[in-house]
């Protein structure tokens, strides 16, 4: 049996390595000058831990920022845990990288779309278990194009004025 170099999995490590490193210096240091964080995750993932009211708020997935009021940030080797204020209360949320569809620091702009991991994984789960994919397209349907994103991991432009 060949093996063959699994780069959507070495890309998919490395940038979450990159979100943990960043995570790791605002954690240190603080957030430098301008710089402020967008993180999307998925809420039902595993290891995933936020209160319940904020689970039936967003079912799905949930968009943080790290900006001005975040407390405790603490990085660990899978993923990160952060106090942030929602309404009156302060929660403390642990996020796992795995879980992580989209990082977006808007100052510089940049930005990561970790969903086409997440496909191509749950692609890779379906061969291995030899499970059909919930919809297919039909031999004279067209797929729907994707849009591109920014984590077909390039930067997001600034807009000039």
């Amino acid at each position: 049996m060949t093996r063959s170099i699994d780069y959507p999995d070495l890309l998919c490590r490395a940038t979450l390595g990159l979100v943990r490193e960043v995570l790791e210096l605002a954690a240190a240091e603080g957030l430098p000058g301008e710089h402020h964080f967008f993180l999307t995750f998925r809420t039902t993932d595993p290891g995933v831990e936020i209160p319940g009211r904020l689970l039936a708020q967003y079912p799905e997935t949930l968009t943080i920022v790290l900006q001005n009021q975040f407390w405790d940030l603490e990085v660990e080797e899978d993923g990160f845990m952060v106090t942030l204020r929602f309404g009156s209360d302060y929660e403390r949320l642990r996020v796992p990288f795995a879980a992580l569809t989209a990082f977006l620091d808007p100052s510089v702009p940049f930005g990561l779309d970790f969903t086409q991991f997440v496909a191509a994984r749950a692609e890779d789960a379906r061969e291995a278990t030899g499970e059909e994919p919930a919809t297919q397209v039909g031999a004279d349907e067209e797929p729907a194009a994707r849009p591109p994103s920014a984590g077909d991991v390039l930067p997001f432009r600034r807009r000039e004025p």
